[in-house]
């Protein structure tokens, strides 16, 4: 057996780095590690706990279930930083990392399959498309996880043996909204069967997505979220952000780093996460390509007497150009994990004052970051965001100044 090596960091994917530049997986930062051949042999440490879940490290759900708060909040912040280090950018402040709470998990997407009699529902295992049968969860919410045993029932007789299906679940303040795919819902004893499931379990609504598209078939109301207290309908499948609590944090920095505007844009506006918060103060302008989550935005903010436009747009095919940006004295952005090369390329030539920039990748954000950089902005403040526990998803807000 060799000697002992400590671990020094965490990489990008989780795993341990030792002292001699081994990769081991399962440690935490302070493990001392043996090897006795291909075997590593861990000695915890002081960041290292024992992971809560028994499918822990099998389910692709979390891959840092081993290591304490503080070492991971360390490994998030570290994240990041490297990924802007790597572009030449770096931030004037780096505030505290905001973890979500566990069991806070708003929004899931589960795979099931049935074999035989039975259905197995629930996270692939890590890099693989094996489905890990899911028995409990310290992620989900409980509203959700308390749907997981009554699901393998409903979708025992709706997929066949062999075939797989999948489960997107979201908790609203209107009630669970429920997608299925792979479900064929065409017979009539099949549509009594979730029609019967939604009213059983108080689904708000329960759709079917199909080749053809997204059929609703029960709905004792619509799903809704609130949004600096406007109610906003969501659409089947609209996105949201996965913790209400890491919602609000982003929010939080959001206002904080376009504090004082009056004129806004948020880019990439979803169903208004950003958008309705601004508009308490500000005029503002929501753009996206997400139809129907955009109408439903303009609806509410109209109802509520927000000063509010809303546009239906394809940002990565025509981005808002510099002329369109300078009538703005603050700028929201949320694009998608592959970041909005060619929105901020059109930010970087303008002249508004400052940036609020979210991101759901860290690489993509410090190119996007060097862009804005290099057109004469500024990274003055980085908010870091754990809204995916016990995983390697890292979330951030960021100031960028004139």
């Amino acid at each position: 057996m060799s000697d002992p090596e400590t671990v020094i960091r965490l990489a990008a994917r989780g795993d341990g780095v030792t002292s001699t530049g081994r990769y081991v997986s399962g440690v935490a930062p302070g493990d001392r590690v043996r090897f006795d051949g291909a075997v590593a042999v861990i000695e915890p440490g002081p960041h290292h706990q024992a992971p809560p879940c028994r499918h822990f490290p099998d389910c692709g759900g979390c891959q840092l279930q081993q290591v304490d708060d503080e070492a991971y909040a360390d490994w998030m912040t570290a994240r990041i930083l490297y990924s802007l280090e790597t572009q030449g950018v770096v931030p004037a402040a780096v505030e505290p990392v905001h973890l979500s709470p566990p069991r806070s998990r708003r929004r899931a997407s589960l795979r099931a399959v049935r074999r035989g009699r039975r259905v197995e529902l629930g996270f692939n295992a890590e890099a693989s498309h094996r489905i890990v049968d899911m028995q409990e969860c310290h992620i989900l919410h409980p509203a959700l996880f308390a749907l997981v045993a009554p699901l393998r029932e409903l979708l025992g007789p709706l997929i066949g043996d062999g075939q797989g299906g999948g489960v997107t679940m979201t908790l609203t303040d209107g009630g669970i909204d429920l997608l299925l795919s792979n479900v064929d819902a065409r017979p009539f004893a099949a549509i009594e069967a979730l029609t019967d499931f939604a009213a059983a379990h108080r689904i708000a609504r329960l759709a079917v997505e199909t080749s053809a598209g997204i059929d609703v078939v029960a709905q004792a109301e619509e799903p809704f979220i609130r949004f600096d207290g406007v109610a906003v309908g969501l659409p089947p499948a609209a996105f949201l952000q996965a913790t209400s609590d890491g919602e609000r944090a982003l929010q939080v920095a959001v206002l904080a780093a376009t504090k004082g505007a009056k004129h806004c844009a948020d880019l990439f506006c979803g169903a208004g996460t950003f958008a309705l918060p601004l508009s308490r103060a500000a005029r503002v302008h929501a753009v996206d390509a997400a139809g129907p989550a955009v109408q439903a935005l303009g609806a509410a903010g109209r109802a509520a007497g927000r000063s509010l436009t809303v546009e239906h747009r394809d940002l990565f095919r025509r981005p808002l150009r510099t002329d369109e940006l300078n009538r703005f004295d603050a700028v929201a952005i949320d694009p998608p994990r592959a970041g909005a090369k060619e929105q901020v390329a059109e930010l970087a030539r303008s002249a508004v004052p400052v940036i609020a920039a979210v991101s759901c990748n860290p690489n993509t954000f410090a190119r996007d970051a060097a862009l804005l950089v290099a057109g004469g902005y500024r990274l003055v403040r980085l908010w870091p965001v754990g809204q995916f526990r016990w995983s390697t998803h890292v979330e951030l807000a960021a100031q960028f100044v004139r």
